[in-house]
């Protein structure tokens, strides 16, 4: 018999939180999902709200990183924001639990670890933002849209990606990408 470390607890209540949301998830639900007692999990972390401060903690890495990446691309604010395009279809392409968990259920956080979560998403979608802003003032991005609203539009895109892409399909993520952008106005 395999012993469970914290890091599958972890992982399973990100499967669970993903596929179920945090609030039909149960400490039951997820001993079942590793075939541990609901109590045993107790030995790995303190309660469920902690399990889910982990993975939507994750997940807010995990994008933060997309966007430094993206930030050190050399270029023009088009390029750079070409580069948080493809980040941010990787983070939830590559990482669906930590980033649907993110997205989905930081409602559902205590109010210190929700306010954290949503500084975090405000500077994320402000990075988008500033790119926009950049690239309009540069000649880079050609649109219409303000900015504020044009970061708005690309990242309800960009979230919905992972419900329907397929790595096998007919679309490569670069041409995703271009797509994404040439959508957006942006190409």
């Amino acid at each position: 018999m395999s012993r469970n470390t914290k890091e599958d607890v972890v992982a399973a209540a990100g499967r669970l939180f993903a596929t179920r949301g945090y609030e039909g998830t149960s400490m039951r639900d997820l001993g079942g999902e590793l075939g541990l007692l609901g109590s045993s999990l107790y030995s790995h972390v303190g309660s469920k709200q902690d399990l889910l401060v982990e993975v939507v903690g994750r997940g807010a890495e995990l994008f933060q990183r997309s966007i430094d990446q993206a930030g050190e691309v050399d270029g023009t604010a088009r390029d750079r924001l070409r580069s948080m395009i493809a980040g941010h279809l990787d983070v939830v392409l590559d990482h669906r639990d930590e980033g649907r968990t993110f997205l989905n259920e930081a409602r559902s956080l205590d109010s210190e670890h929700r306010s954290e979560i949503l500084s975090a998403r405000n500077r994320y979608e402000s990075a988008f933002r500033t790119v926009l802003e950049e690239g309009t003032a540069d000649g880079s991005i050609m649109m219409d849209t303000e900015p504020a609203i044009g970061a708005i539009f690309l990242l309800s895109i960009l979230n919905a990606v992972e419900r329907w892409y397929r790595d096998d399909g007919k679309l490569s993520r670069a041409d995703l990408v271009d797509e994404v952008l040439e959508f957006s106005g942006v190409l």
